[in-house]
């Protein structure tokens, strides 16, 4: 699915990926962690082609993207900010990325489980984050994608609207989809994660399940592990 070789990426004297290696070769739901700082906003956007990388190969289904943009559409990406234009309405948004995007799409089921019909003829300035956020999940999972990348999908979530999320997650890995999934909260990382992709310092510094990562630092709490592996 995902083959990165010796990507290298720097921003004026600072460098933010150092010959970074990753293979993802199956379905799951892999948490790519790491403190602020660490690259994986840069990873993610080079994979995504929103940043060309100094040096390195990066191939997705076999295939080389660097340069490239038709394979986009094999992508749903959930932004961590939902900035979306304030004059539009919820149901005005969803019919023009309709438009652009020449797939099936199943927004009515998503509006219907995330409780926006009451909002679709609102004004995007108008709602409140977590309504926005809603509306961001709408338009990642109305799709059908072989990789989905979300950054920070649980922000300004009710406890409610974090159960649905989890459950269209795992509806896409049971279909066997690859899921990245960029957060803070280790709890939810615990719950869902299948393995863990940590970086530090621009490399792979960990890549495993959780349990396993717990295993290596002694720590069964999540936090504590992660915290561990940082001081090691």
């Amino acid at each position: 699915m995902i083959a990165i070789k010796n990507l290298y990426k720097k921003f004026g004297k600072l460098t933010v990926l150092e010959n970074l290696n990753l293979n993802i070769n199956k379905s799951g739901i892999y948490a790519v962690l790491g403190p602020n700082g660490s690259g994986k906003t840069t990873l993610i956007k080079c994979m995504l082609g929103m940043v060309i990388p100094n040096k390195g190969e990066l191939l997705f289904q076999e295939k080389s993207i660097l340069n490239k943009y038709q394979y986009r559409k094999d992508i749903n990406y959930l932004p961590q900010i939902a900035n979306f234009p304030s004059n539009l309405t919820v149901i005005e948004l969803i019919k023009m990325v309709k438009n652009l995007r020449a797939k099936e799409s199943n927004e009515q089921e998503l509006i219907d489980l995330f409780g926006l019909n009451n909002f679709l003829n609102k004004k995007l300035g108008n709602l409140s984050g977590g309504t926005k956020q809603k509306v961001n999940l709408v338009l990642t999972f109305m799709f059908d994608s072989d990789l989905i990348i979300l950054d920070e999908p649980t922000t300004g979530l009710d406890p409610i609207a974090l159960i649905h999320l989890k459950k269209c997650i795992n509806q896409e890995k049971e279909k066997g989809k690859t899921i990245l999934i960029t957060t803070h909260i280790m709890s939810f990382v615990d719950e869902i994660a299948d393995e863990i992709i940590f970086l530090l310092d621009g490399k792979i510094y960990f890549k495993g399940s959780v349990q396993s990562l717990k295993e290596r630092t002694q720590k069964q709490d999540l936090n504590k592990a992660i915290a561990h592996l940082i001081s090691e």
